[in-house]
């Protein structure tokens, strides 16, 4: 009787994600974390350094699994997932979340951040605006953003040479669905189309669409560049992303664990510009030097920048009028943080 005691003792002994209050020794955990990315890229890397951290740190006792893009369905998908608590963990971009968290569109505005990829990082890590304020937007809707951080700064790739805003004029530009990205598109005359990443290498290679924007890295390792003629180092945006958790879930987790998460979100933020730094460094070099797969790199003068950047304000008062819900305070309060900050 005894053996049979202990043995059903030892089988209660684990949990699966949901047994958070109280102790935790003998217990073990088990949670989900996608991305929207593919093993090899920022985000799965990031999510499986995290996963190895938390791991080691408790001893073998909490299990991340994570699953890279299309593990668990559409970026949209996976959104919905964290919601409900079928996953406890994602990297998500703020531009598949602008229908539901209206300032979080804030990231789509062009020319915003800094030049300086070190500086916006240091301002994502700091701002009020962006880790208490707009943090308190997405957990209205069940989702604790834990933190932000770039993975690069955002060029265009495109069938022909983009180097003004004219050269936009009608062009079939591939976006994300945040509405403000359609704006910012519009501004220079663009033709936006939303579209999954999964299906952008064939609408580029057939022409669906002529044109789309990510970090290098993410340009090269989807080998977009093989299906385009032209790069353009434009630098009009930084592509963030967040480290973001179910709020009950995350609110039920014990103390101790809960300080677990919240000291390697922080350790991360390092790790994490490293890695897009040196991915992003690499992927340019690879795509300069692929004779296979020419393109043709434009990199714009701080005069051609200018062009775009004067057809670009105007969208930060559509942001202010047509999207926020708080009248641009959000924004109001970080570009104050950014000049602050010395930009």
């Amino acid at each position: 009787m005894l053996l049979v005691v202990s043995i059903v003792l030892a089988a209660c002994g684990g949990g699966n994600g949901d047994e958070n209050a109280g102790g935790s020794e003998g217990q073990t955990y088990n949670w989900k974390f996608v991305t929207e990315e593919v093993d090899g890229q920022v985000q799965y890397e990031y999510a499986e350094e995290f996963a190895k951290r938390m791991k080691e740190k408790s001893d073998g006792a909490v299990n991340i699994e994570v699953y890279e893009f299309g593990g668990l369905g559409s970026e949209t998908d996976q959104v919905e997932q964290l919601q409900n608590g079928a996953v406890e963990m994602a990297v998500m971009s703020p531009g598949f979340t602008g229908n539901m968290v209206k300032e979080g569109q804030i990231f789509a505005l062009h020319f915003l951040f800094p030049d300086s990829v070190e500086k916006t990082q240091q301002i994502l890590n700091d701002s009020e605006a962006l880790n208490k304020d707009l943090r308190g937007k997405y957990e209205e809707h069940s989702i604790s953003p834990l933190s932000y951080w770039t993975e690069g700064a955002m060029q265009w790739t495109s069938s022909k040479e983009i180097s003004e805003p004219a050269d936009f004029q009608n062009f079939k530009m591939r976006t994300q669905t945040s509405p403000l990205i359609l704006e910012s598109y519009k501004a220079y005359g663009a033709d936006p189309t939303p579209m999954s990443w999964s299906e952008l290498y064939t609408a580029l290679d057939r022409g669906t669409v002529e044109g789309q924007e990510n970090p290098i890295f993410f340009i090269g390792d989807a080998s977009f560049y093989e299906v385009q003629d032209y790069m353009t180092i434009s630098n009009h945006n930084n592509y963030v992303a967040m480290t973001t958790v179910n709020t009950d879930w995350y609110e039920g987790l014990n103390d101790e664990m809960k300080t677990m998460v919240d000291e390697t979100v922080s350790e991360m933020q390092e790790w994490v510009f490293e890695e897009q730094k040196s991915q992003n460094e690499k992927w340019l070099e690879e795509i300069k030097n692929d004779d296979e797969n020419p393109t043709e790199i434009v990199e714009l003068t701080e005069e051609q920048r200018e062009m775009f950047k004067e057809k670009a304000m105007p969208v930060r008062d559509f942001y202010r009028s047509d999207v926020s819900t708080v009248d641009g305070k959000i924004l109001d309060k970080l570009q104050e943080e950014i000049k602050a900050a010395g930009e």
